[in-house]
């Protein structure tokens, strides 16, 4: 007898195949589940991002609400970014983005800080801009 051949056998009743049939069930929803889970946390992250960069940037002195700033993001237009809200706001949210994106790749240094701060900062008006 070879010691690489094995033999088995199985009986299957009812019981078994009902267990057989609810896991096979479970295995082809479950794509479905992952999409809708992923839908989610888009939208999750979406509305997270939004009260993020509205709270911050109100905190600087923005006057723009969270509506606002949902709407200035989904259709962002630097071209026509001409109040000071909507520069810190993109500004902001780029920031953000790139940190969420890639926070393992940056490192904690006074370059990548200036770095970050100069994203933050780049649709503002530099000179004289006072609220």
């Amino acid at each position: 007898m070879d010691p690489n051949v094995y033999t088995f056998s199985i009986h299957l009743d009812w019981k078994l195949i009902g267990f057989i049939s609810q896991i096979d069930r479970f295995d082809a929803s479950w794509a479905s589940i992952e999409r809708k889970e992923g839908q989610t946390l888009k939208q999750l992250k979406s509305i997270a991002t939004v009260r993020s960069v509205g709270a911050s940037t109100r905190i600087e002195g923005s006057r723009m609400n969270d509506e606002e700033v949902e709407v200035l993001l989904k259709s962002i237009d630097i071209t026509k970014l001409e109040d000071r809200d909507s520069q810190e706001v993109v500004g902001y949210f780029e920031t953000l983005d790139l940190i969420s994106e890639s926070y393992r790749d940056i490192g904690i240094t006074e370059s990548s800080v200036k770095n970050l701060h100069n994203i933050l900062m780049k649709y503002s008006i530099q000179v004289g801009s006072i609220r």
